[in-house]
C-alpha cells in the first residue's frame, strides 16, 4: 500500500483522533492536529503544487526544521507523484545549492532559519526553481516567496490530486549526511517507503495505544522511518523541538509516550542529569515508557548497562541502517536480546545480511569483513551516479562500507567504517572498539578516535576527548585507563576538545582529521608525555 493511501485510511478510520503533537518547550508552545487535519493539509498541499505546474517525477526541496507542518508537506509532495527532497538543515549554502542543482528542483520549501543561507544562492537556483514557499511567520516572508498558509488555502478540493502513482514509482531523493565526503543523492521508491512501515512495525510491535516521541530531524530517514511503524497503525506521535534531558522526560511524562528513539549523546545527557541530581526521577510519570531504542551510530554496551539501572523494565533495541537501505532496520538487535548488547543484531524483517571479504566471499563467524545486505529497502540507485551505484549494489546486495563480524549465534557486531580503519604498523585498528572502551570511564562525556600520520608506523590512534561537566581529567589518567587495551590499540595522542557530531549523532570524522591530522604532520613522532 502506498504510504499516501495509509494516510487516507488513517483519516477515514481515526478522523478526529490526534495524529501529531508539536512541543517547543523553550517557547512553551504545544500544537496538535488530527488525522483528518493531516490528510486535509497534505491534499491541499498536493493540489496547490499541481496548480503550480508540478508533474509526476518533478523534484521539490524541503528545507525545514522539525515542525507540525513538516509531515503534511512531505505527504503533499508525494501526493503529486513528485519527488520529495528533504535536505539536512545543517547544510551550508554551498551544499544546499549542490543538492538543489543535482535534483533539478522546481519548487523550494523553506523555513525562517534559512533566509540568510539562501540569499547568496537563490538567484543561481532560478534556472530550475520557479516557486519558493515559506513556512515561517508571514511577517518574515521574503518578497520572492509565497507564505505556506496562503499557498495551501488557494487549493481545492480537500481530496488528493488525480495522479496515478504506482508502488514502483520513484518517491524521494535523500542526500547522505556527507560524513565521509560529498553527499550522495539516494533515490527511493514508493515500495521502499512502504516496506519501511512494515519492517518498523514488525520489529517494535506498535499499536494504536502506543505514543511515539520523535526527537531526531525529520529530514533523516532514521527518525521518519521509525515513526512509520506507528503511522501504519494510526498511533499518535509527538514532535519535540529540543534535546535537553528535562524536555525529553517532560514530553514522555505529560504525553504518556511509550516509545522513544534516542541518540547516544542524548541518552548520556539523561544519565548524567540523574547522576548529578539535576533531574528528580520521581517527578515524572515514566511507567508507561516501554521501549528505548538507539540507532544512527554504534552503541557502547556500558551505556545500556547504566540505562538499565534507572529503567530496569525497559525493552531495549538498536537498529542499523543507511539512507541507501531506506533507513533503519536492515539489521536489528530485537527487543528480547539484551544478552547481546553491543551487537547490532541479525538481519531485519525480510532482509538478508552477510559478512564478506574483499572478493565477496562469505566469511566464517569471528572474522571481520564488509557487511552487505539485501532486501526490499535497497535504494533504486545513486541518482545521476551510475558508477557509484554499480560499486555499491552488486547482484542486488548493498555493500555498506561498514566492517563487521558475526558471532557463533549469528549476531552481527559493527566494527567500523572501512574509511575509518587505522593501519598502524601493519595492524588494523578499529576506532569504534577504542571509543567503546573509553566510554566506560565515568569522566568522559564523548570520544572520537582517528588515525594521524606517523613516519614509522604509518598511522597512530589519536583520541579527541570531551570531559563531562564539572569533572577533571588528565592525559596521564587517560593513558593509565587505556592500559586495559592491547598495546597497539592504546592512544598515542590525546586531545581534550569538543567531539563534533552531525544532527543524527554520528561523529564527524572528516572534520576531526582536518583539524588534527594536519597538525600531526608537523610533529609526526610526538607521543604522549
Amino acid at each position: 500500500m502506498i504510504i499516501t493511501e495509509i494516510l487516507a485510511r488513517n483519516s477515514r478510520l481515526y478522523k478526529n483522533d490526534i495524529a501529531l503533537i508539536e512541543r517547543v518547550p523553550q517557547e512553551n508552545i504545544r500544537r496538535e492536529i488530527t488525522w483528518n487535519d493531516f490528510y486535509r493539509d497534505a491534499n491541499r498541499m498536493g493540489n496547490a503544487l499541481v496548480k503550480k505546474g508540478i508533474k509526476k517525477g518533478d523534484a521539490i526541496v524541503q528545507l525545514m526544521t522539525n515542525s507540525l507542518e513538516w509531515l503534511p508537506i512531505y505527504f503533499g509532495i508525494l501526493n503529486t507523484g513528485a519527488w520529495a527532497v528533504p535536505l539536512n538543515f545543517r547544510f551550508e549554502a554551498d551544499k544546499i545549492r549542490l543538492c538543489t542543482e543535482v535534483s533539478e528542483a522546481k519548487v523550494f520549501i523553506f523555513g525562517e532559519e534559512f533566509i540568510e543561507r539562501l540569499e547568496g544562492i537563490r538567484v543561481l537556483l532560478e534556472a530550475t526553481v520557479h516557486t519558493w514557499i515559506f513556512t515561517g511567520p508571514m511577517e518574515l516572508c521574503p518578497d520572492y516567496a509565497i507564505p505556506y498558509t496562503t499557498f495551501i488555502k488557494s487549493a481545492n478540493p480537500d481530496t488528493p490530486p488525480r495522479v496515478s502513482i504506482s508502488i514502483e514509482d520513484d518517491a524521494a531523493l535523500y542526500f547522505t549526511s556527507g560524513t565521509t565526503g560529498t553527499p550522495k543523492a539516494v533515490l527511493l521508491t514508493h515500495r521502499n517507503l512502504e516496506h519501511a512501515c512494515y519492517i518498523e512495525n514488525n520489529h517494535h510491535k506498535q499499536t494504536r495505544e502506543d505514543v511515539f516521541l520523535c526527537i531526531p530531524p525529520l529530514y533523516h530517514t532514521g527518525a521518519k522511518m521509525h515513526w512509520f511503524g506507528s503511522f501504519l497503525v494510526g498511533g499518535k506521535a509527538i514532535i519535540l523541538k529540543g534535546v535537553r534531558p528535562e524536555w525529553i522526560l517532560e514530553a514522555v511524562s505529560e504525553e504518556r509516550a511509550t516509545i522513544v528513539w534516542l541518540l547516544v549523546p542524548w541518552a548520556y545527557d539523561i544519565l548524567t542529569s540523574f547522576e548529578r541530581n539535576l533531574i528528580e526521577f520521581s517527578e515524572y510519570h515514566l511507567a508507561q515508557w516501554r521501549l528505548m531504542h538507539i540507532g544512527a551510530q554504534p552503541v557502547p554496551p556500558s551505556l545500556i548497562k547504566e540505562w538499565k539501572e534507572y529503567f530496569p523494565g525497559h525493552c531495549y533495541d538498536t537498529n542499523y541502517g543507511l539512507t541507501e537501505s531506506t533507513g533503519p532496520g536492515c539489521v536489528h538487535l530485537g527487543m528480547d536480546n539484551d544478552h547481546k548488547v553491543g551487537a547490532i543484531g541479525r538481519a531485519g524483517f525480510d532482509w538478508e545480511a552477510r559478512i564478506v571479504d574483499g572478493s565477496g566471499n562469505l566469511l566464517p563467524p569471528g572474522e571481520s569483513g564488509e557487511l552487505i545486505v539485501r532486501g526490499p529497502g535497497v535504494m533504486k540507485c545513486y541518482y545521476k551516479n551510475p558508477q557509484a551505484t554499480a560499486d555499491t549494489i552488486k547482484e542486488g546486495w548493498l555493500h555498506t562500507g561498514d566492517i563487521a563480524r558475526r558471532d557463533k549465534d549469528g549476531f552481527i557486531f559493527l566494527v567500523d567504517r572501512k574509511k575509518d580503519v587505522i593501519i598502524c604498523g601493519g595492524e588494523n585498528i578499529f576506532p569504534v572498539e577504542i571509543e567503546h572502551f573509553f566510554m566506560q570511564n565515568k569522566k568522559i562525556q564523548d570520544i572520537g578516535v582517528i588515525g594521524i600520520p606517523d613516519e614509522r608506523l604509518g598511522e597512530i590512534p589519536a583520541g579527541i576527548i570531551a570531559i563531562k561537566p564539572d569533572m577533571e581529567l588528565t592525559k596521564h589518567e587517560v593513558k593509565n585507563f587505556g592500559m586495559g587495551l592491547p598495546r597497539y590499540k592504546r592512544l598515542k595522542k590525546i586531545i581534550f576538545a569538543e567531539v563534533p557530531r552531525n544532527a543524527t549523532g554520528k561523529i564527524e570524522k572528516p572534520k576531526l582529521r582536518r583539524l588534527y591530522a594536519k597538525d600531526a604532520r608537523k610533529d609526526i613522532n610526538k607521543l604522549i608525555r
